[in-house]
Order: structure tokens, then C-alpha cells, then sequence
């Protein structure tokens, strides 16, 4: 049994319970909704299954530090919203009593639900243990019907140990090529919705998502690339959150000719991490943005336990060690180990020469 064993289970239920909480905002409420505004249901949603999910963390864990996105004090002020997500994160608890027993900690009131968001505000950094919390990765693809991901990862002194990915709109098959449609128009019914997950030296599974106890897991592995032009690689939708033109550069230089997969979160490094995909680029846009821990610590581990490497364009490992931001990165290189280097020095070339 890994040294993380009891921490690989809370994560796994947890992710799972508050997959959930947003499998149910988006067919009651987000259906049509194009923003991210105060009401939005991706603002409900990421609330619902923050609060879910650092419930669990408190009731096994308590000692731990939480670094999330959220924080409760506009729901202090705002009845309307802070009931509609309490009626949520209630709802959720009650459907989910297989796994409640396991999880404990069941949240009481409104009050408890404000105090659980308001546990995620840790600076972060190189010391202790540390859970990283992305409750809705990937907010335009949630409201788009496309890829999402409920994210969760722990950092131990700085490495990531544990790492868990609910991705409710990918195929359960992972052997399921990705498609262009991938981006939008999903749907969670047949056959779709996955957990992954990985522990540091101890490999990376998948399994489908459930509605209570854990499914039987499979074990995943990239995809042995030995022929660059029958690659495929992921990108964000979003031009603002990568550089597409750069990233479609580089493709011709390694002589890919397929056609890159846009979706949005860490679904695309859990697709690499299963082979149904090659490569990430995450390309940085402007010189100040400085990527978020949360929105990579999961799937940066899964990859690499996966048989992947994970740098950023300088060829350095994510540090996840320096607060709530990789300020010591720049943008995000992930494929097979034996061909990263090669993927790398294209990547660098193309930045070199602007």
C-alpha cells in the first residue's frame, strides 16, 4: 500500500462527490448561460464543490493547508446566491450517502459551508502539506457543454504526491481517439465521465465516475510515439490562454499533420496521460501571466506517472514550491518521455526566432 493510500481515497470520493454537485448546476441551471458573472452557474458551481470538497479535506486532514480559487465573502452578502449554493452542496450530501460514511465531515449549515471556502486561502509555498483545489477547470467549457475538470492535488514540501482529475465530458474508453467536436456540445450520459488519478511513483489509472462507491481502475500509459507525424496534441480552446499560432508552428516543424484538439482544463493532460493524445503546449501569451498551481499540479503528475515529461518552455520542471503561481515558469511542454526533448528544442526554435 503506498504511504498515501488514505489520502489517494478522500481525494478520489471527493473529486467524485463534487463532480456531482456540477453535473447537477449544468442541467438545472447552466444550460443557454454564456458568462461568468456573481450569478453565474459556474460561479455556483465552483462555490458548491469547493465547499464539498475541502469538507472532506478538514474531516481526514485537518492540519492541512488548502490553496483554492474561492472565497466565501461575497456569499456573506449575497442571500440569494449563498442559499441557492447551500441548497446545492445540501442536496448533493444526502444523494451521496455510500460514500458519506467514508468521506465524514458532512457540511451543517450555511455558516459551515462559508468557513469550509474560506479554508482555501493558503499562501502556499515549499513547507508541509498542501491540497491545491480547482473545483471547475475549464469555465467556458463547462458552460459550453464541452471539457471540464474538478481538479485536486496534494504537495508535500513542495512535490506533488497525489493527484486526482474528474473529467465527467471524456470518454470512458481510453482508447477513444480525441476529436475536433470535443470543444463543445458534450454530454455526460453514455459512456462519459472519468476519475483519474496517480500517486508519485505508484502510476496513473482511470476509472469511469460513479454517483457512490470507487469503480474498478485501470491502469494508463502515454502512447509510445515513434512516428512524430502521426502525433496528435492538445491546446487550449482559448487564444487568450495560449498561443495558437506559435503552437500551429511548431506542429509543422515536427511534421504533425493532424489537426490539433482544443479543449479546456487539465482534460488535456489527463487525455495525453491515456494516449489518446501526444502532446500539451501551453504557450505563454504576454510576459507577466503567471499560471495558477491549481490549474497543474494534478495533471502535471498524472502525466509524468503516466511515462510523460512535464517542463515549461525553458525545459525546467513546474515548481510548485513559490505560492499560489508557477512564477518560476513559463508555459507548459508535456509528451512522452523519449520524444520530449525533441518537442522541446522545436518549442524553444519557434519562441527564439519571433
Amino acid at each position: 500500500m503506498s504511504a498515501y493510500a488514505k489520502e489517494l481515497e478522500i481525494a478520489q470520493l471527493a473529486v467524485q462527490r463534487a463532480v456531482i454537485l456540477t453535473k447537477r448546476v449544468f442541467h438545472e441551471k447552466a444550460k443557454g448561460t454564456a458568462s461568468k458573472d456573481d450569478k453565474s452557474p459556474v460561479t455556483i458551481g465552483d462555490f458548491g464543490a469547493q465547499a464539498l470538497i475541502i469538507s472532506a479535506l478538514k474531516a481526514n486532514f485537518p492540519d492541512d493547508e488548502i490553496v483554492a480559487e474561492e472565497e466565501a465573502a461575497s456569499l456573506r452578502t449575497d442571500d440569494n446566491l449563498r442559499e441557492t449554493i447551500w441548497d446545492l452542496v445540501k442536496a448533493t450530501q444526502l444523494s451521496d450517502s455510500p460514500t458519506e460514511a467514508a468521506l465524514g465531515g458532512a457540511i451543517a449549515d450555511e455558516e459551515a459551508m462559508l468557513t469550509m471556502i474560506d479554508h482555501g486561502s493558503s499562501k502556499g509555498g515549499a513547507k508541509g502539506r498542501i491540497w491545491a483545489i480547482d473545483p471547475i477547470d475549464g469555465t467556458k467549457g463547462f458552460l459550453r457543454g464541452g471539457q471540464y475538470a474538478v481538479c485536486l492535488a496534494l504537495m508535500v514540501d513542495g512535490e506533488v504526491q497525489v493527484g486526482v482529475l474528474g473529467c465527467p465530458n471524456l470518454p470512458v474508453d481510453d482508447a477513444a481517439p480525441l476529436t475536433g467536436g470535443m470543444e463543445s456540445g458534450q454530454t455526460d450520459e453514455g459512456g462519459r465521465g472519468v476519475l483519474f488519478s496517480a500517486v508519485l511513483g505508484g502510476g496513473a489509472t482511470s476509472r469511469p465516475l460513479t454517483t457512490g462507491t470507487l469503480a474498478a481502475q485501470k491502469s494508463i500509459a502515454m502512447r509510445p510515439l515513434t512516428d512524430m507525424t502521426a502525433a496528435t496534441f492538445c491546446e487550449s480552446v482559448e487564444a487568450g490562454h495560449s498561443a495558437h499560432g506559435d503552437q500551429a508552428e511548431i506542429a509543422k516543424k515536427l511534421g504533425i499533420t493532424n489537426p490539433s484538439v482544443r479543449m479546456d482544463s487539465q482534460a488535456k493532460y489527463a487525455s495525453i496521460a491515456r494516449g489518446a493524445g501526444d502532446i500539451y503546449l501551453r504557450l505563454p501569451v504576454n510576459a507577466t501571466y503567471q499560471e495558477k498551481i491549481w490549474d497543474h499540479a494534478a495533471g502535471d503528475l498524472i502525466v509524468r506517472e503516466a511515462g510523460g515529461a512535464v517542463t515549461d518552455i525553458h525545459g525546467k520542471r513546474l515548481d510548485f514550491t513559490v505560492g499560489r503561481t508557477l512564477a518560476n515558469n513559463k508555459g507548459v511542454v508535456a509528451a512522452p518521455a523519449g520524444v520530449h526533448s525533441q518537442v522541446l528544442t522545436v518549442v524553444q526554435e519557434v519562441l527564439n526566432s519571433k
